[in-house]
C-alpha cells in the first residue's frame, strides 16, 4: 500500500513526510487533513436506524421498513443523503413534527480574529458589515420539506436566534443596517409579536440566551474595550429583565466573553478570552460563572492553544458540544464532544470530533517565551463546523460547509455518533448559509440559583485557605511566602492604526513584548497558616502574585478575577484543582479571626498605572547614570540612562535586550512553576543585592525595582496616545518618516528592531553611526523635528501628556457607559426599573 505524504517547507530544504506519522503531531506540525469523501453509508444509516428503533421503539413505528428500504437504495451519496432527511431526521422522533428555526445569511467576512464578527459602527472593520447585509430568520418542517420566514431583513443582518424553554416565543440579535447598532429583539415563534429589548446607540448587543429567573443574557459592547492584540472591539455577558429593564453587566474579563448558555445546574457557560503575561493565542476556553456574575470559574481548555466555540451541554449526559476553533478564522472549526471528567486540559478531554483526522491538530500547551504554537491549526481543515445544537447523547444540529471551504457556503446538516451527516437544507442563494439550527419545542429549565450580589456595596470578599496549595508550588517552604500583592489589570480603552509588533499587534505600543498595563492596588501580609483574606473594589479585574520576605515574587496569576458588589468568595490555593474539597482545618483559618484587609483606592502604591519613566527611570538617574551614560566604561555595557527612542527609552530597551531582567512577556501557554521568573531570577537584582559599586537603593526604590519586574517590566500606563499617527502610535514621526532616514528597515518597529534614534539627544541616536553626510543630515534634521514635537507635545512617557483628542472621546465615552451601569444598579435598590432610550416606552 502506497503511503501519502505532506510537504514541509523548512529553510531551503523541502521535507516528505509520510500522513501516517502526523498523527501525533502537535503544535506547527505539516498535518495534511482531507475533506471527507462520504457523508454517510449504509451500514452507517443502517446502525444508526437500529440506534432508533432500540431507543424510540414504536415511537419509530417506520424503522424496520427503513432497514428494508435501505437495502435497494443506490449507494450514492445523493441518494443516502434524501433516503437519510426521512429516515434520520423527519421520522426521528427527536424532529418529528417539530419545525426548525434557523438564519439564513452571508457568512461573516474574514477578520482579525474569531470574535471579529459585529463590524460596531464607528470601530476599524465597519466596512465589512456591508458584505453581511439580507437576512431572514426562517423555519423548515422536515415533514414538508418546505421553509417560511418569519423575519426578513433586504440591508440588515440577524443573527444569533435562541427558542425560549415554553417553545413560543424566541429572542435574537438584528442590525438593521449600517448606520444601526445590534440590538436584541423577541417575538413569537410564528413571527408575530415583535418588539425591541434594547437599543442603545453606539454599542452592539448580540448572543442572547433565556435564563430559568425570566431574565435575558447576552453579550454587549457597552464597556468598551478593544482587542489588546490588536484593535477590533470586545463584549461582556450582561442580563436584564424580559421587558429589557435594568440591563447590569455579569462579565468582566479583560477581551470578549461570548457564545453563552445557561447549563442545568444553573450555571452559565461561555466562551471567555484574556490573556494577563500570556500570549494571545491561547486561554480562549470555557468558563462558568452564576447568573449574577459571582463564582467565575475555568472550566476547560485554558492551557490548550485552540479556542472552544458555541459550547451547549448534551442532553442526558454531562459532556458538551462545541467547536474548536483557530484564533486567526472564522468562529468555525472542528465539532467535539468533550468531557469534564477527563480532565481540563488536551486531547484527552476530547470524546469525539469531526472530522476524525482533526484529533491530530490538537496541540500542547507552549513552552515557548512568544506565545503559543498551533492556534491557527484548525484553520487547515477542509470542512468546518459551527452552532451545534445535540438533540441528544447521539444526534445533533450543525452548519457545516460544503463544497469549496473557500466558498464559505454552509447548510444545514444532522450529524449522528454513527458516521452520518445529512444535509437537511441550503441555500439557494449566492453566498448564503444556513446557520443556528434550533428545534421549536419545550425546553427544560436550568435550576434556580440565588442572586448572591448586593448592589448596595461596591466591594466584594475574597478568602484564600492556604497559598502554598497548589500545583506548580513545589519547593515553595511553609511560611516563606509573606506577602500577596492584589494588581489591576486595566482594559484596553484606545488603540491606533500604527503598530508595534510584541508578542503580537500591539496598537500603540505598549510594552517590549506583552500587552498589559497594570497598577498594584495593595501588597498585604500573609497568615501564617497562608492564609489571607481581603476585600477589593468591585469591578475591577484584578490578579495575585506571592511574594517573599523581601517582596520577591514567588508565584503570579496570569489569568484574573472580579469581584461583583457584595460578592464573597473564596478559593483552596493558587492553582489548585477546582474539584478538590478544602482542607480540614478550613474553619480554623488565622485569616477569619480578624476582619478582611480593605483594598481601596488609597491603598494603591501608585496613583495611576505603573510607568517605567515616572517610577523605575528616577532610580537609574540618581544611582546609576554617573557611569551607565555615554561615553562611560558601564554604558558600554549598559546604558541606564532615560533618553526617549522611537518607542520607549534607553534603558528600558538595554534592560530587556541584554537580559538583566527575567520577565515571561507575552509568554506561554503552561503553567509556570514557583520561581521561575521575576525579580528572583533577574540579573539586575543578583548585581544589585551583591552590593555593586557600593550602590544602596532605598527599601522604597528596591520595592519599586522588584514591582517592576514582576509586573512583566511594562512601560506604558495605559493605551491612550498624543500621536496616534506616529509610527508604533507613540512617537512624533509617522512611520513613512523614519523609512526615508537610510539604514531603518521598511517595517513596523518591534521587540525585534535595533534602537534608530534619540530624541533627547538626537546626536546620539544609533542609526547616525554608519550613514554617508548628506544621508546623516536628512536623518539628524528629522530626528531634532521629532524632538522639537515632544517638547511641544509630550507623549505618554512623559510629564505633561495629554491624549489626543480622540483618545479623550473614548475615554469620556467609557466613562459614561460606566457611569450609565452605576446609574442602573441605584436605581434597582429603589425598586426602579431603567430602560435603553425609547424601550420602556413601548
Amino acid at each position: 500500500m502506497k503511503k501519502k505524504y505532506a510537504l514541509w517547507a523548512m529553510s531551503a530544504m523541502i521535507l516528505a513526510v509520510p500522513i501516517s506519522e502526523l498523527n501525533a503531531a502537535k503544535n506547527n506540525d505539516p498535518i495534511v487533513i482531507e475533506a471527507p469523501k462520504r457523508t454517510m453509508t449504509k451500514a452507517s444509516l443502517k446502525a444508526s436506524i437500529l440506534n432508533l428503533i432500540d431507543a424510540y421503539g414504536a415511537e419509530y413505528p417506520h424503522g424496520k421498513a427503513f432497514l428494508k428500504q435501505l437495502e435497494s437504495i443506490d449507494d450514492t451519496q445523493e441518494a443516502l443523503n434524501n433516503f437519510a432527511v426521512k429516515a434520520l431526521a423527519a421520522e426521528n422522533p427527536l424532529l418529528k413534527d417539530k419545525d426548525i428555526l434557523f438564519v439564513e445569511r452571508p457568512q461573516y467576512p474574514k477578520d482579525h480574529h474569531n470574535t471579529g464578527n459585529i463590524f460596531q459602527k464607528g470601530e476599524i472593520n465597519e466596512k465589512k458589515f456591508l458584505k453581511m447585509q439580507g437576512s431572514e430568520l426562517k423555519v423548515l418542517s422536515l415533514d414538508t420539506n418546505k421553509e417560511k420566514t418569519i423575519f426578513r431583513s433586504e440591508t440588515g443582518a440577524i443573527r444569533d436566534p435562541e427558542v425560549h424553554f415554553s417553545g413560543e416565543k424566541l429572542v435574537f440579535s438584528y442590525r438593521e443596517n449600517i448606520d444601526d447598532d445590534y440590538s436584541i429583539y423577541e417575538m413569537n415563534v410564528d413571527g408575530s409579536s415583535m418588539k425591541q429589548l434594547t437599543s442603545l446607540a453606539g454599542v452592539s448587543d448580540i448572543d442572547p440566551f433565556y435564563l430559568s429567573d425570566g431574565k435575558i443574557a447576552f453579550s454587549s459592547t457597552r464597556e468598551p474595550k478593544f482587542c489588546t492584540c490588536n484593535r477590533h472591539i470586545m463584549a461582556n455577558i450582561y442580563k436584564m429583565d424580559s421587558d429589557g429593564a435594568n440591563i447590569l453587566q455579569i462579565g468582566k474579563s479583560l477581551e470578549f466573553e461570548g457564545h453563552g448558555i445557561q447549563m442545568p445546574d444553573g450555571r452559565l457557560l461561555y466562551n471567555r478570552w484574556e490573556y494577563v503575561d500570556r500570549n494571545f493565542g491561547g486561554a480562549q476556553g470555557l468558563w462558568t460563572s452564576n447568573p449574577d456574575g459571582t463564582n467565575p470559574a475555568l472550566y476547560m481548555w485554558q492551557s490548550t492553544p485552540h479556542p472552544l466555540l458555541n459550547a451547549r451541554p448534551i442532553p442526558g449526559s454531562n459532556k458538551l458540544i462545541a467547536i474548536i476553533s483557530s484564533c486567526h478564522d472564522k468562529a468555525w472549526g472542528a465539532l467535539a464532544i468533550l468531557d469534564r471528567n477527563r480532565g481540563v486540559e488536551g486531547s484527552e478531554t476530547v470524546v469525539k470530533i469531526w472530522p476524525e483526522a482533526a484529533r491530530a491538530l490538537i496541540a500542547d500547551e507552549s513552552q515557548d517565551y512568544s506565545g503559543s504554537g498551533g492556534f491557527d491549526n484548525f484553520r487547515r481543515l477542509p470542512v468546518k463546523y459551527e452552532d451545534p445544537l445535540p438533540l441528544s447523547k447521539n444526534y445533533f444540529l450543525v452548519s457545516r460547509s460544503i463544497g469549496d471551504i473557500a466558498n464559505t457556503e454552509v447548510a444545514m446538516f444532522l450529524i449522528d455518533m454513527f458516521g452520518n451527516e445529512v444535509m437537511l437544507a441550503k441555500s439557494d442563494k449566492p453566498g448564503g448559509g444556513y446557520y443556528d439550527p434550533m428545534p421549536i419545542q419545550k425546553y427544560e429549565k436550568p435550576a434556580l440559583l440565588a442572586d448572591k450580589t448586593d448592589l448596595s456595596k461596591t466591594e466584594g470578599t475574597f478568602l484564600i485557605m492556604n497559598v502554598y496549595e497548589g500545583s506548580q508550588m513545589e519547593g515553595v517552604a511553609p511560611g516563606s511566602i509573606k506577602w500577596l500583592r492584589v494588581v489591576d489589570n486595566p482594559p484596553k480603552m484606545n488603540w491606533t492604526y500604527p503598530e508595534y509588533q510584541g508578542q503580537g499587534t500591539q496598537s500603540p505600543a505598549m510594552n517590549f513584548h506583552d500587552f498589559d498595563n497594570k497598577r498594584v492596588m495593595a501588597t498585604i501580609p500573609v497568615e501564617e497558616d497562608g492564609s489571607v483574606q481581603f476585600t477589593v473594589p468591585s469591578d475591577k479585574f484584578i490578579y495575585l502574585q506571592l511574594l517573599d520576605e523581601e517582596g520577591k515574587m514567588i508565584q503570579s496569576m496570569r489569568s484574573g478575577m472580579v469581584a461583583q458588589p457584595g460578592e464573597v468568595n473564596s478559593c483552596i490555593g493558587c492553582h489548585y484543582d477546582r474539584d478538590n474539597a478544602p482542607p480540614p482545618h478550613a474553619g480554623k483559618l488565622s485569616a477569619l479571626s480578624k476582619p478582611p484587609y480593605k483594598i481601596t483606592e488609597e491603598t494603591a502604591e501608585t496613583e495611576g498605572n505603573f510607568s517605567y519613566q515616572a517610577l523605575v527611570q528616577p532610580i537609574f538617574d540618581k544611582h546609576c547614570l554617573s557611569c551607565h551614560d555615554y561615553d562611560t566604561e558601564g554604558g558600554e555595557k549598559l546604558l541606564l540612562c532615560g533618553d526617549l527612542t522611537e518607542t520607549f527609552s534607553i534603558s528600558y530597551l538595554e534592560l530587556h535586550k541584554k537580559k538583566y531582567i527575567s520577565t515571561v512577556g507575552g509568554g506561554a501557554n503552561k503553567v509556570y512553576g514557583a520561581y521561575e521568573w521575576g525579580s528572583a531570577k533577574s540579573k539586575l537584582i543578583e548585581i544589585l543585592d551583591q552590593g555593586h559599586e557600593g550602590v544602596k537603593l532605598s527599601a522604597e526604590e528596591y520595592h519599586t525595582l522588584l514591582t517592576w519586574i514582576d509586573l512583566n517590566a511594562p512601560y506604558y500606563p495605559d493605551y491612550s496616545s498624543a500621536y496616534p499617527e506616529g509610527a508604533a502610535g507613540r512617537s512624533p514621526l509617522t512611520l513613512e518618516e523614519f523609512h526615508s532616514i537610510e539604514g531603518i528597515r521598511k517595517r513596523p518597529f518591534g521587540y525585534y528592531s535595533p534602537t534608530y534614534v534619540n530624541f533627547t539627544r538626537p546626536e546620539r541616536s544609533p542609526v547616525l553611526k554608519k550613514l554617508e553626510a548628506n544621508d546623516k543630515e536628512h536623518a539628524l534634521a528629522l530626528i531634532r523635528k521629532g524632538a522639537e514635537k515632544l517638547k511641544q507635545t509630550p507623549r505618554n512617557d512623559m510629564p505633561g501628556y495629554k491624549p489626543s483628542a480622540e483618545d479623550q472621546r473614548r475615554l469620556d465615552r467609557y466613562d459614561e457607559l460606566v457611569d450609565r451601569e452605576l446609574q442602573t444598579r441605584r436605581a434597582i435598590q429603589k425598586g426602579m426599573k431603567v430602560y435603553d432610550p425609547g424601550i420602556g416606552e413601548k
